[in-house]
């Protein structure tokens, strides 16, 4: 029987294709659970989930307290601005009091690339990533690799393109590992000024041109402008932007006739992606959403060593 060895989530390369191909299988076991009248399960009873997010968050903060919840667990969540951070304490400073309260699990969002591993390295509670900086976001990852086994049936041998802000898109950094690590071909789409310089030595292609980007793709992912954390403008205008790199009808009829879309949101409609095709039959953007709640059960229940 395979066995899941892990404290912590904090990126995708600490998996091996075994403990992905567990991940997902325990969360294929849990979506029933979001299927019945009453949705949940005693699994974690008894066990602590604290939620800190230095950054905003809708869907990742909300797919974690949910998942927790229909587990049983108890949970604490908290903001920057809801913590002594305010009033000039330390991030270890927090975490330790945190600590103090014996939490299972602390799920951290940073603006800081690297303070989750920072943290798992003076915590005895487990550190999950839910994104750091530029960095990683490896739980969305898991819940994309799910999102297209489940549409799917497979991942290997999948053609994938990624379009958008790559550089800044801390989704993009994970997403690239795990589809390479799992068998997909990967390849990236966007502006130069978006392109980091290094990310073919991840194994991915880099098409500028987004029409002969899509050409034969399974799978469509869009990112979203990262303004927010760029330094400097990086193009023209969102009109430009959106003429010559947003997801239109048009654009969409080079990929296969059975293409998924995905986008890890939020959305920026007519920007990144029109709104017919945001809404339309190739969208599994609102799975990717449900998906996300399944695979964060799996992940709490795998890294706590639920029963």
């Amino acid at each position: 029987m395979y066995t899941f060895n892990h404290k912590n989530l904090l990126g995708i390369d600490q998996l091996s294709v075994g403990d992905i191909n567990m991940i997902l299988d325990t969360a294929d076991a849990f979506l029933e659970i979001s299927s019945r009248d009453i949705k949940k399960a005693p699994t974690l009873r008894g066990k602590s989930i604290v939620n800190f997010f230095y950054e905003p968050s809708a869907r990742t903060k909300a797919s974690f307290e949910m998942a927790a919840k229909r587990l049983s667990a108890d949970t604490l969540s908290l903001s920057a601005n809801e913590s002594s951070m305010v009033k000039g304490e330390t991030l270890i400073d927090t975490a330790q009091n945190l600590q103090a309260m014996n939490p299972d699990i602390i799920v951290l969002r940073h603006p800081s690339s690297g303070a989750p591993h920072f943290l798992a390295k003076h915590l005895e509670a487990g550190v999950i990533n839910a994104g750091d900086g530029m960095h990683e976001h490896p739980s969305q990852a898991l819940l994309d690799l799910f999102t297209i086994r489940k549409k799917k049936g497979r991942i290997k041998g999948l053609r994938v393109v990624i379009i958008g802000d790559i550089a800044h898109s801390r989704v993009a950094g994970s997403d690239i590992r795990a589809l390479k690590k799992m068998g997909a071909e990967v390849t990236v789409s966007g502006p130069p000024t978006m392109i980091p310089t290094d990310v073919e030595s991840l194994g991915t292609q880099v098409v500028s041109d987004p029409t002969r980007a899509l050409k034969g793709k399974d799978v469509i992912m869009m990112l979203r402008i990262q303004l927010e954390r760029q330094s400097g403008i990086l193009f023209p205008s969102l009109r430009e932007y959106s003429n010559f790199f947003g997801l239109n009808k048009e654009l969409l009829k080079g990929a296969k006739k059975d293409v998924i879309i995905m986008h890890p949101g939020p959305i920026n409609r007519g920007v990144e992606i029109t709104w017919d095709v945001a809404d339309g039959p190739f969208s599994v953007i609102l799975d990717q959403v449900s998906n996300g709640v399944a695979i964060r059960m799996a992940l709490l229940y795998l890294l706590i060593g639920g029963e």
